[in-house]
């Protein structure tokens, strides 16, 4: 069994200036980049059809999954097999949906044009969350973040160290979805559902390094180290199982869990960075010269 071992770090080589600058940097360029796109698009983030809706047709063809895609000069999200057709010929079923961008009649037509294509039916998709569900959905994450405050503060009892793991998750959020903006990954449920894995990710890893700093024996660099051989080894296996995820989903097709590992791997690494960079600065900020003030 291969055994994994955590480098052990000299922060006493690094300022505290030097440490919180790269995290800092990248965050106010995340910011930067939703910023830009918000002007641009009116939202800070590519909104998929989930959110937006769509349009989609029901195809009966030979073809397989990936022709059918490439048989469209618009942009497929997704094709996905409803049942089989005419046994003698073994035609299969797809379903076929575009975003909200695409032009349905032009979409039938070169359907209707290809001759290894059927068209059975199309229309428009409503999207699965609408206005006021959105809304609800912002609301609800505020109330997630206040909450996950709220319980750190519980925690500790102080404020920088309950600061601390609130902002790491929000650089935690922030990051991967500015880049999800510029790799052209949309918002869909499976996405959000990653960005709401990645709060847990951040918060347990970010309270194991404050507890073993706060409340355990020992000097402030050998707790951290310890809260590290634990919090990295785990941060990194689940890395590797994101990416072997989105790999494997990309090499068979599966859009969506390839979107679901990408954004779980760039999430991942960034709370290495912010937990092990950012929280640790504020943590031996607040342990050397905040208490004493």
């Amino acid at each position: 069994m291969v055994e994994f071992e955590v480098p052990e770090v000299d922060y006493t080589r690094y300022s505290n200036r030097q440490l919180v600058a790269i995290p800092l940097a990248v965050l106010a360029l995340a910011l930067l980049v939703l910023a830009a796109w918000f002007a641009m698009t009116g939202s800070p983030v590519a909104l998929g059809v989930d959110f937006t809706g769509g349009s989609e047709i029901t195809v009966e063809t030979t073809l397989s999954q990936d022709e059918v895609r490439q048989s469209f000069d618009e942009s497929v999200v997704s094709v996905q097999g409803v049942q089989n057709g005419d046994g003698a010929s073994g035609a299969q079923q797809y379903v076929v949906t575009f975003d909200q961008s695409a032009n349905i009649t032009q979409i039938t037509n070169t359907g209707e044009a290809n001759g290894d294509m059927t068209v059975l039916r199309s229309g428009s998709t409503s999207p699965v969350f609408g206005a006021e569900n959105q809304r609800l959905a912002v609301v609800g994450l505020g109330v997630a973040f206040v909450g996950m405050s709220l319980l750190a503060f519980a925690l500790f009892r102080s404020f920088v160290p309950s600061i601390a793991i609130v902002i790491s998750a929000f650089s935690d959020i922030v990051i991967p979805v500015a880049i999800m903006n510029l790799v052209g990954i949309k918002l869909s449920l499976g996405t959000v559902a990653a960005l709401l894995m990645l709060i847990g990710y951040s918060v347990d890893s970010d309270i194991l390094l404050n507890n073993h700093v706060l409340r355990r024996s020992g000097g402030f660099y050998e707790s951290t180290y310890r809260a590290m051989q634990t919090g990295v080894t785990m941060t990194l296996t689940s890395i590797a199982a994101m990416a072997v995820m989105a790999v494997t989903a990309t090499f068979f097709g599966i859009d969506l869990m390839a979107s679901i590992g990408l954004v779980l791997v760039l999430g991942l690494t960034a709370d290495l960075m912010n937990t092990y960079m950012l929280n640790v600065t504020l943590l031996r900020w607040y342990k050397y010269e905040g208490v004493k003030r």
